[in-house]
């Protein structure tokens, strides 16, 4: 029995709508692409939303909107993906580490204040796995101190904090639709906002520099070909259509693997905070304490064997070879992230698991947790 890790739920309406549009004449830059925006900015509640090809593209050009580059200092978590890091870099920042908190994976409120200086522009904190706990005091710290707030709910589409969805604070914050998100359009990202001039700069940027209405030769600054393509627009309107029947279908799914491991002192379950609804990412489980990383991956070795589809979650980015040698990273600099990262696993999750997989599952775990016991 072979049990995804991940997988999209596309039925005949998306194939239906991605049709359509192979048939008409707008392939790109058309009307779908309007229409996705405007239904998505509703739906997360902002003014604007900016399609574009990725969540990374989605971040890098919210660096560039406003402005941050060369010597200015960016706040971001190292348990993240890697894309956090990467754009900015790719602006010519400095991505700055903080530690998580041990419960929530988030990057912890305490540790950014002994990290802001007068070089210090923005926090990037991350929604991990959807858990939004924390976000807003994060985005009252940067107020605070007069610091940007980039929002990254690439993988909290949904989730909701203090009575309202993510995706509100800060001056922009960024979705993913990787088929392995809530909800997918292939590939794809969107940029929110509320004001406007960010958002004629990034549907700019977008768009090889053109400025909104201008002619197709006619470029008013160095831009990007990040466009998202009507077709993949037309399959996230369908998505998002049915966006909130996903989040309670991957609710279920975590709730089955709750109670399955309820008795299984050996691992730590991800649970849902106090004040927050979570819209469920990933559903990565911890081992407890008495693990070790090797263990870990032989537990994972097992899972594979025997047809389920597991990862780790995730690498710590400071540890990656690359981030480690260009900003001085060593073991032991973030002891909460490496703990945990050291112990993760994300366990087959998606819209359509059934009880029964997800009993498999969890029956293949403990015997791996028998078979490779500390």
């Amino acid at each position: 029995m072979k049990i995804e890790l991940s997988g999209a739920d596309i039925t005949s309406a998306e194939i239906d709508a991605v049709v359509a549009v192979l048939k008409s004449q707008h392939l790109s830059l058309g009307p779908k692409l309007v229409e996705f925006e405007k239904a998505f900015a509703d739906y997360v509640g902002r003014k604007y939303a900016i399609a574009v090809n990725s969540g990374t593209s989605a971040l890098q050009l919210c660096m560039i909107a406003l402005g941050i580059g060369p010597g200015d200092e960016v706040i971001t978590t190292p348990f993240s993906f890697i894309a956090t890091t990467n754009i900015v870099l790719m602006v010519g920042a400095k991505p700055v580490f903080v530690d998580i908190d041990p419960v929530t994976y988030n990057i912890d409120l305490n540790s950014i204040t002994k990290k802001i200086t007068p070089k210090t522009r923005a926090l990037l904190p991350v929604e991990v796995f959807g858990n939004p706990k924390g976000i807003d005091d994060v985005y009252k710290l940067a107020q605070q101190r007069n610091l940007l707030c980039v929002e990254d709910s690439c993988e909290a589409l949904g989730s909701v904090v203090s009575g309202r969805k993510v995706g509100p604070l800060g001056q922009v914050s960024t979705f993913a639709f990787y088929p392995n998100k809530q909800m997918t359009t292939g590939e794809g990202g969107m940029i929110v906002t509320d004001d406007e001039k960010i958002a004629l700069l990034c549907a700019s940027l977008r768009n090889q520099g053109r400025d909104v209405g201008a002619g197709w030769l006619a470029h008013a600054r160095l831009g990007y070909n990040y466009r998202l393509a009507d077709i993949n627009c037309a399959l996230g309107i369908e998505q998002l259509k049915r966006l909130d029947s996903f989040i309670i279908k991957r609710r279920q799914v975590a709730r089955w693997y709750n109670q399955l491991l309820a008795d299984e002192d050996r691992v730590i379950v991800p649970v849902e905070p106090s004040g927050c609804s979570v819209s469920w990412f990933v559903y990565v489980i911890r081992l407890c304490d008495d693990f070790n990383a090797t263990q870990r991956n032989k537990i994972l070795g097992h899972l594979r064997e025997n047809g389920i589809g597991c990862n780790n979650y995730f690498t710590p980015i400071h540890l990656q070879p690359y981030i480690a040698k260009q900003l001085n990273c060593r073991e032991g600099d973030f002891p909460i992230t490496e703990k945990v990262a050291q112990r993760t696993i994300a366990l087959p999750f998606c819209n359509n698991i059934s009880r029964q997989q997800a009993e498999t599952v969890c029956e293949v775990l403990k015997a791996a947790l028998n078979k490779y016991a500390p």
